[in-house]
């Protein structure tokens, strides 16, 4: 999630264990093995089908490029799997994934107008990996009671077992430097898809809102303000004076 106190969230990881890979990374999935973690859970239960009795992979293709990246795949279904819990809260019935929301934001990357200085590529693969350590910590957020310092963490250390499960490499290192670039908030296309993440989610409360006939004044008091570029101010703008004429209000 954004650095927006939003109010989208779910419970945290309390600590994040420390896990060793065996040389020949033989056994990448071991990795989830000793955390009570549901998402890891998830994941072991997958794996766990493709081992036998002695505990040695059946696929002779296990540590291959293609075992790696089916692995990191498998992990992040519990993105697919997840639903914000800030919806769930609000008793809404079939809310959106942690993967439906960064999905729509990487359409919004992809169809924003081109924007002198920021990479229009780069920022739909930010999107897309924006939160993917809440595969295994879950979505943190401030009403959690996590300080910052220990959230970043939790996230950093998720973050670099995914980027082990998935064998390393130049793909694991440009998906930490996207992650770690977006964290930051350091360039013109963290900005962008910073205010995205906000504009996703007051979007996603205005259609809450008409389809369920509630009133979600909180997802937008949290933005309010926050919105950094103009492309970020004239969406959220747009999707506020939508809202507004709904609700017989002035904007």
């Amino acid at each position: 999630m954004a650095v927006v106190k939003s109010p989208i969230s779910s419970p945290p990881t309390s600590r994040l264990p420390r896990h060793s890979f065996p040389p020949s990374r033989s056994l990448p999935y071991r990795v989830c093995l000793k955390s009570s973690n549901p998402g890891r859970a998830s994941f072991v239960r997958a794996c766990e089908a493709n081992v036998r009795s002695d505990g040695a992979p059946v696929s002779m293709g296990v540590g291959s490029p293609a075992s790696s990246a089916i692995d990191f795949l498998t992990l992040c279904h519990r993105l697919k799997a997840t639903k914000r819990k800030g919806w769930v809260n609000h008793e809404i019935k079939g809310p959106e994934s942690i993967a439906d929301h960064m999905y729509r934001m990487a359409l919004m990357a992809l169809i924003v107008d081109d924007i002198p200085g920021v990479n229009r590529e780069r920022c739909i693969k930010m999107a897309i990996v924006h939160d993917i350590a809440e595969a295994i910590v879950g979505d943190i957020t401030p009403s959690d009671g996590v300080p910052k310092e220990e959230k970043s963490r939790l996230e950093q250390a998720a973050l670099n077992e995914m980027c082990e499960v998935l064998g390393g490499g130049l793909r694991a290192e440009e998906i930490k430097e996207l992650w770690t670039e977006y964290e930051n908030n350091s360039s013109p296309e963290a900005n962008l898809v910073k205010d995205f993440d906000k504009v996703e989610m007051i979007l996603q409360a205005l259609e809450y809102e008409m389809a369920h006939g509630k009133i979600l004044d909180e997802f937008f008091l949290s933005t309010a303000g926050k919105f950094q570029t103009d492309v970020g101010k004239r969406w959220a703008a747009e999707v506020t004076l939508r809202r507004n004429k709904r609700l017989g209000r002035q904007a």
